[in-house]
Parts: C-alpha cells; sequence; structure tokens
C-alpha cells in the first residue's frame, strides 16, 4: 500500500514539473515544449537537473552555470503536487473516473494559485478548465445517482458563490476583490454542492486573514532581525493587494476533501 502511495507521489511531482512550464510560460506566448534553461544565464538544463525535487536539492537551489538562485516556487509547487495526488488517490481512490477528474482538478488549482500569487490574476482559460471539470462532476454524479435536485442544487451553490464574490467586486469596483475569484468560486461552488458552497466562501475568508497575519508576522520579524527572504510571501503590508485565489482554493479543498463544516466548526466554538 505505501508504494501505491510513494508512486502516486513521484507521478504527482513530475506533473508538478509541467506545472512550473506551464505557469513560467502561460501568457508569454513562449510554446510549452520548448528546452527547458536556466531564466539568468540560459543554460540548457541536461536531464540530470531535471528531476523533480531532487535536482533542486541536489543544485541547492541554485543554477550550476552561473549559480544563480532558482525559484523556490519551483520545488514547492513540485512538492505540493506531489502531495496532493496523493491525498486525492486516498480520498477518491475507490471510482478511477472520480480520481482522474479530482488529479486535473488540483492541477489546475495549483497553477491557478501560483500565477494568482506571481501576477494577481486568474486567467480566463483556467477558469473555464475548473468549469469543464466541474460540470464533468456534476454530470457523473447526475449519471451515478439520477438525483436531478442535487444537480439542480449544486449549480445554483455555484451561481451562489459565484454571485457573491461578483457583487463584491462591483460594490468595491474591484479593490475588494477581483472578478476572477468570482469566476474560479462559480465552478468551485457547483463541485462542492448547496450544503458546503457557504462553508467554502466563509473558510476562504478565514484562511485569508489567518495566513496574511503570519505573512505580515513573518515579513516583520524578518525585518527585524534584517533576514532576506528569497520566497514569496505576501500581503507586504495590509493596504498590498492580495491575491485571493489560493485561499479560495483552500477552503474548497477543506471543504471537498476533509469535509469541513463551517457550521460544526462554530457549534464546537461557542456551544460546547
Amino acid at each position: 500500500m505505501l508504494s501505491v502511495y510513494i508512486t502516486i507521489g513521484v507521478f504527482g511531482t513530475i506533473i508538478g514539473s509541467f506545472l512550473n512550464v506551464v505557469i513560467y510560460r502561460l501568457h508569454t506566448g513562449r510554446s510549452l515544449d520548448g528546452r527547458s534553461h536556466c531564466m539568468s544565464c540560459g543554460k540548457i538544463l541536461s536531464w540530470r537537473e531535471l528531476f523533480p525535487v531532487f535536482s533542486y536539492m541536489l543544485l541547492r537551489g541554485k543554477c550550476r552555470g552561473c549559480e544563480a538562485y532558482i525559484p523556490s516556487r519551483y520545488f514547492v509547487v513540485e512538492v505540493l503536487t506531489g502531495l496532493l495526488f496523493m491525498l486525492m488517490w486516498h480520498v477518491f481512490s475507490g471510482d478511477m473516473l472520480l480520481l482522474l477528474l479530482n488529479l486535473i482538478l488540483v492541477s489546475l488549482l495549483v497553477i491557478i494559485a501560483v500565477y494568482d500569487v506571481r501576477h494577481t490574476i486568474i486567467p480566463d482559460e483556467l477558469s473555464v478548465g475548473v468549469g469543464v471539470i466541474a460540470l464533468a462532476h456534476v454530470g457523473y454524479g447526475y449519471v451515478i445517482e439520477q438525483n436531478t435536485f442535487e444537480m439542480l442544487t449544486s449549480i445554483v451553490a455555484g451561481l451562489g458563490a459565484g454571485g457573491f464574490f461578483a457583487g463584491l467586486w462591483y460594490l468595491s469596483k474591484g479593490r475588494w476583490i477581483g472578478l476572477g475569484d468570482a469566476k474560479l468560486a462559480l465552478p468551485l461552488g457547483i463541485i462542492v454542492g448547496l450544503g458546503d458552497a457557504f462553508s467554502m466562501v466563509v473558510l476562504s475568508f478565514w484562511v485569508g486573514a489567518i495566513l496574511s497575519l503570519l505573512a505580515l508576522g513573518v515579513r516583520y520579524l524578518a525585518k527585524k532581525w534584517k533576514t532576506h527572504l528569497r520566497f514569496t510571501t505576501f500581503p507586504r503590508t495590509m493596504g498590498s493587494e492580495i491575491p485571493f485565489a489560493p485561499f479560495l482554493i483552500l477552503g474548497f479543498l477543506l471543504v471537498h476533501v476533509f469535509q469541513v463544516n463551517i457550521f460544526d466548526i462554530t457549534y464546537a466554538l461557542f456551544f460546547w
């Protein structure tokens, strides 16, 4: 059993390596099938420098040619994708089609999260991809259970989640939230369904508040100790533009994978 998880994890890191290419080259006009190279000196990477995770550690995060630092996000994306693939296997391995849909879904979500952190924008084609997976997810559920009401309520959940974020975008004229977040919330709401869409939205704000405060604390300590951080943290200040997609995705995963319910948490905190 352990060997299966290891195999799935290794496969996930390989996919994560490809996702790094997509994240770096998306909307740059560059082909995805070009040779990988150092972004500083242009050195073409050999096969020994392309092993996911291990190459980064063996190279100590530096290019062999010019010794420029390799962005740590490459390592993080590979490890994160491997872990997510193992998690999807653990939860959905009983249904191969559902497993495949969720593997594709988390791959898209990794790209969206990292791209949003780097550029504070969610490309429409990625949201459309998540939308296709959401419709396939709901359609497959209907084929299995023949429950029209549940399918309709899932669509209502998506419209509600997307409409909520679209309302925030409209009222704030884009200052509070981006329209891309609304486009992403719609398919994610469809996947979790009517009963969990509210939990997903609330958890995304909770996670956002906690992680943003932690990031501010880390930056404060780094500045106080005069330590340079090479990895990306956000926000830089309380007034900085905050990429919300990672928080929304974390809220979604907590509900979709771990079945976290905001009402259960509230009851445990205040009525236990």
